[in-house]
């Protein structure tokens, strides 16, 4: 989708706000260099105040992005492109995060377990002139779980930086039975909306 435009985007200075590996890794898989830098922002939104978990995730996105331009632009590093995202498990209206505990891994992975819930990734794509706000969400339903699978994925570590507890891309995916949606939205970053918007924003020049 971005061949006609990739010879401009391989020009520019493209800072994904974030940390994940996971995320850098699909943004390069699709031929896009991107630079790291894991947001500072604490996170601290609180869920309640927002009239749906898109503008939530979207809020958080955002504020991610917002604070890496910043430092980066008081470095004298100023980025052309900064894409922040954040991806939030729900069930029964309920916000799943990181896992506080295995003891509250253990209860998010028994509540999702025979059961479908969905995922949102809200995105924030910045460049010099324009932001650019989506969300995505995709439905993923679990097969049944026992205690002892459970426990045993929870030894691996894998659920503990993970939203809803779990990585559909590791060991996690083994869970799923199917996935009504994007996959990358799952996994914690929608390509093809991603790569809308950059096709958009530099079609023109």
């Amino acid at each position: 989708m971005l061949q006609p435009v990739m010879h401009v985007l391989k020009q520019k200075n493209i800072i994904l706000a974030s940390g994940s590996p996971r995320r850098k890794e699909l943004i390069e898989n699709i031929g896009l260099k991107v630079g790291s830098c894991p947001s500072l922002f604490e996170e601290n939104l609180d869920p309640k105040s927002f009239k749906s978990f898109s503008e939530f995730v979207e809020e958080t996105a955002l504020q991610k992005v917002l604070e890496v331009e910043n430092r980066l632009i008081g470095q004298g590093k100023a980025p052309d492109i900064v894409i922040g995202a954040d991806t939030m498990v729900t069930l029964d209206g309920e916000m799943f995060g990181k896992p506080t505990s295995e003891a509250d891994a253990f209860q998010m992975l028994s509540r999702l377990s025979g059961r479908g819930h969905t995922v949102y990734t809200g995105v924030v794509v910045k460049s010099m002139n324009e932001t650019v706000k989506f969300t995505e969400k995709t439905d993923v339903i679990f097969g049944k779980l026992n205690a002892d699978q459970i426990n045993g994925y929870i030894a691996t570590g894998e659920p503990m930086d993970k939203a809803g507890g779990y990585g559909i891309q590791g060991v996690g995916g083994t869970f799923v039975e199917r996935v009504e949606g994007d996959y990358f939205t799952v996994v914690g970053l929608p390509l093809y909306r991603l790569c809308a918007v950059l096709y958009d924003i530099h079609k023109g020049l």
